[in-house]
Order: C-alpha cells, then sequence, then structure tokens
C-alpha cells in the first residue's frame, strides 16, 4: 500500500471512529469505491492503536479519577465524598457495559467479518441506525447529565454497543442514540459513549498484537513499519482532534448533519452496487 492510502485511510479512521457514521463502514468501502488493495490485519490494528490512543489521553484524568475511586481511593484529594461515591459508581457501570460487547465481540466477531462486510448490509445498516438516531434525537428528554447515570443505562448502552459489530452500526452512532433514549444530554450522551468504548477498543487492539508480532517475526508483514507508524500517529493525533470537535459540537447542534450524511451515505452505497451488479 503506498503512503499516501495509508494516510487516507488513518484521516478516515480519526473521523468515523468517533462520529457516529460507522468507522468500520468506511474503511471496507474506501478500499472497495477506489479499487486499492486490503490493507491487511497489520494496518487495522494499527489505526485502532491510533484511536486508543487518541481516547486515552483526552479522557486521561477521567479515567485516572473513575479507576481510582473504582477500587477505593479518594481522588483528587479535595474530592467530596458525594464526588467519590459518583465517580465509584460510573467506574463499575462502565465495567458492566462492556461486558456485552465483549462476551458478544469473543463469540461472534469472526463470524460477523466473514458474512456482514457486505455493501448492501453496511448500507441498510446505515440507513435504518441513522433513523434511528433522527427519533432518539428529536423525541429524548435531553435532561439528565452524565453524573445521573446509573446501572439501567451502563445495561442499555452497554447492550447496544454490542450491536455496533455488524458493519454500518457505528459504535459512537448506536451507544449516543441509546444514551439519548436513556434521556441524556446529547454531551453526556457522547461522553458515556467515549468513556465506555474505551474498554473493547483496548482489548480489540489487544488481542490482535500477539498475531501481528507473530507474523512481524516471521517475515510476513505486508506494510513498513514506518508506514504503520506514521497511520498510528495521523489516526491518534485526527481522532483527538475530531473527539475534541465532536464534544464542543453537540453543545449547541442536533445529530441531524450526520443522519442526513448515514441516509444519503447509504443509498450512495446501495445505487453503486447496483451499478456494479449491472455491469458484471
Amino acid at each position: 500500500m503506498p503512503l499516501y492510502q495509508a494516510i487516507i485511510l488513518a484521516l478516515v479512521q480519526a473521523v468515523t471512529e468517533f462520529l457516529p457514521v460507522s468507522s468500520t463502514a468506511h474503511l471496507t468501502l474506501f478500499p472497495w469505491f477506489f479499487g486499492w488493495q486490503d490493507p491487511g490485519l497489520a494496518f487495522d490494528v494499527a489505526l485502532h492503536a491510533g484511536t486508543l490512543v487518541a481516547v486515552l489521553l483526552y479522557f486521561f484524568k477521567d479515567w485516572l479519577t473513575l479507576i481510582l475511586c473504582g477500587v477505593g481511593i479518594k481522588y483528587p484529594a479535595n474530592a467530596t465524598s458525594e464526588a467519590v461515591t459518583q465517580h465509584r459508581k460510573l467506574f463499575w457501570y462502565m465495567v458492566v457495559g462492556t461486558i456485552p460487547g465483549g462476551i458478544l465481540g469473543a463469540l461472534f466477531e469472526h463470524k460477523i467479518e466473514e458474512n456482514f462486510r457486505t455493501p448492501v448490509v453496511i448500507s441498510l445498516s446505515m440507513i435504518f441506525v441513522g433513523l434511528i438516531m433522527w427519533y432518539a434525537d428529536a423525541q429524548s428528554r435531553r435532561t439528565r447529565p452524565l453524573e445521573q447515570s446509573n446501572i439501567g443505562d451502563a445495561l442499555t448502552i452497554g447492550s447496544a454497543q454490542a450491536l455496533a459489530l455488524c458493519p454500518g452500526v457505528s459504535r459512537s452512532g448506536i451507544t449516543i442514540t441509546a444514551g439519548l433514549f436513556r434521556g441524556f444530554t446529547r454531551e453526556a450522551a457522547t461522553r458515556f459513549s467515549f468513556l465506555l468504548s474505551t474498554p473493547l477498543i483496548a482489548g480489540a487492539v489487544l488481542s490482535h498484537l500477539p498475531k501481528l508480532l507473530k507474523l512481524h517475526k516471521a517475515g510476513g508483514m505486508d506494510l513498513p513499519l514506518s508506514t504503520l507508524l506514521i497511520s498510528i500517529l495521523v489516526s491518534g493525533v485526527g481522532g483527538y482532534i475530531v473527539i475534541a470537535f465532536f464534544l464542543r459540537y453537540l453543545q449547541t447542534h442536533t445529530l441531524k448533519l450526520f443522519v442526513v450524511y448515514r441516509v444519503l451515505f447509504g443509498i450512495i452505497i446501495l445505487v453503486w452496487w447496483f451499478l456494479q451488479r449491472g455491469m458484471q
């Protein structure tokens, strides 16, 4: 893969991992649209490693507070007992919310990758989830801050996150939608979504690292190490910028732009697929 293709796909990953438009759909379809070669497992791991670094850096203080309070350590030192209790609960809500996606990912990830990464499935998922997102954004009370989250929120949003295994659904899209249905504000739903995504992104990267290291040792790496490192850097920097932008954007805007994009993109995929079939 040429370096310019790697940089373009890294930027695509950075933007679509955190915006509610499905990174899997875009990374699957970009090479398909332009006739590029499949970059392979190593490149996929590199891109996810970059976005993992982005979300860890952006929410570093949040995760530090949640983890320390979650294991019974008062942090920061001047925090009130109420704040520590809230942080401890939120930490365990994140643990509970990660379980559905972790179980379904372990059981069905490979089957889904083999059977569902098709233009038709992706296009229908893009359109369907986009319409649900529109309904949730329009009908939700949007009054609850993140501090009012509970175990029901964790189970609901965590179960929704598991659906993101299907290409085109979008992890951020489906979890933000679930958060809106639970009455969260747009910013709170998005923050919950990003925090909840961190363990699963980390798990995905770590689960593929042994294969990647084994491949590298055997000399079977398709991409130069320099290309992988540049891809991680571009994906990480871009992802950090997108997180900051999106959280600020939702303070004053609706999700309408992303709903319209999902529906139009889904229609374009279907039309392109039909045209391709007609030319065969």
